[in-house]
């Protein structure tokens, strides 16, 4: 009996690590991309409004496939099958980027988009099944984000003296190791079985009032974001702060991310429970983006940058754990998707258009309006404990 608890031990420890290494690659493979891949299609022959037209149509054919792929993986009981299926598509695609030249890489980005939407959220549902504990989940998930930034890091100096192309290589490499390393916990993370209800996935989550209350909670804290993301070091660099200065500003941010995700973030769920802990993310993008409307004095926005930690790290930890509750774990994938698509894609998609609008008109004061978004999330937050 002895023996057996310590070979179920060993293997939760296992998996564990496989877990951790797999989001580690999954986002370090994003951070050898996502921040150079416009400057790579430029080196490409695209101008700057084809790059934008490209980049729409992939965020639109994201929000599109993401909930369908998760749908079917739902449907038939095969998680870790999808992802890595997902994952090692993703790296040919990917690959394909630096055959790619001119209206060709527009195809090849489209079906790249449709490959890496519901990447993230499948890994969510694998981990998810493998821990349902917060802090397993919170270390698996800052290992992530730790990857993010060191891989971001090393590209933007491999690229350096390599040129733009080794972006999509090492974006490629890193997607196939997920895909091998997903396989090899294909065994034990989610029960293979299908949806007893493959139908009915989403009219299911549609229907549940506790699920969309939380969504829309997140979509209104994770939209306010979207003036910072756009326009935070223009604003910052039009009153002295320089492109370096910037670029630790914005390094604070994920670091207070990967610290929330890693230490705080369970213990404040463990204490406050989801509901309060979504309306203190809410509280703290309110207070964020309220100072950036006033000031751009250097130490005020370096209290504000630690505040990224509770505004997406533990709004998406609650998010988390409301889904565990709420969502049985058959429709799990399809939920996970949907939350990343309308929750945190589709909102910051729609207040981008508003962002360029406001700031345009108003400049920095939009950012009032960013605070007003994100405190509306407060009592849709705190009326979720109302609805069982």
């Amino acid at each position: 009996m002895l023996a057996t608890e310590e070979g179920t031990e060993r293997d939760v420890r296992t998996g564990s690590g496989r877990l951790l290494l797999l989001f580690a690659t999954l986002y370090g493979a994003y951070g050898a991309l996502s921040p150079f891949l416009p400057a790579f299609l430029e080196t490409r022959g695209l101008g700057p409004s084809e790059i934008g037209t490209l980049l729409s149509a992939a965020m639109l054919v994201r929000l599109a496939a993401g909930p369908l792929i998760g749908r079917l993986a739902d449907r038939h009981g095969a998680v870790p099958a999808f992802l890595a299926g997902g994952l090692a598509l993703s790296a040919l695609l990917t690959l394909a980027f630096l055959g790619g030249h001119g209206s060709m890489l527009l195809a090849i980005a489209l079906a790249q988009a449709a490959a890496t939407a519901p990447l993230a959220p499948l890994a969510d549902t694998v981990a998810l099944a493998g821990s349902r504990d917060g802090a397993v989940y919170g270390r698996i998930r800052g290992a992530g984000s730790a990857a993010f930034i060191a891989t971001t890091v090393l590209a933007g100096s491999i690229i350096g003296i390599f040129g733009y192309g080794a972006g999509p290589l090492a974006c490629g490499v890193l997607f196939a190791a997920g895909a091998a390393l997903t396989l090899r916990l294909a065994g034990n993370a989610v029960p293979a079985r299908p949806a007893e209800d493959a139908g009915g996935g989403f009219a299911a989550l549609a229907a549940d009032a506790r699920f969309r209350r939380f969504v829309l909670a997140a979509a209104l804290v994770i939209g306010a974001h979207a003036m910072h993301d756009a326009f935070a070091v223009i604003v910052w660099q039009a009153t002295g702060i320089g492109p370096r200065v910037a670029g630790l500003l914005w390094a604070e941010a994920v670091l207070a991310e990967v610290t929330v995700f890693l230490w705080l973030g369970p213990r404040l769920l463990a204490r406050i429970g989801p509901d309060r802990a979504l309306a203190l993310a809410a509280l703290a993008g309110a207070l964020r983006w309220a100072v950036q409307a006033q000031t751009s004095w250097l130490p005020g926005l370096v209290l504000i940058q630690a505040l990224h930690g509770l505004t997406f790290a533990l709004l998406h930890l609650a998010c988390l754990r409301l889904i565990v509750e709420t969502v049985p774990e058959q429709r799990r994938a399809t939920a996970l998707t949907v939350y990343g698509t309308f929750g945190l894609g589709l909102a910051s998609a729609l207040m981008l258009l508003l962002s360029g609008f406001l700031y345009d008109h108003v400049g920095t004061k939009g950012f009032w309006v960013m605070a007003a978004v994100s405190l509306s999330a407060v009592p849709v937050a705190r009326g979720l404990p109302d609805i069982r």
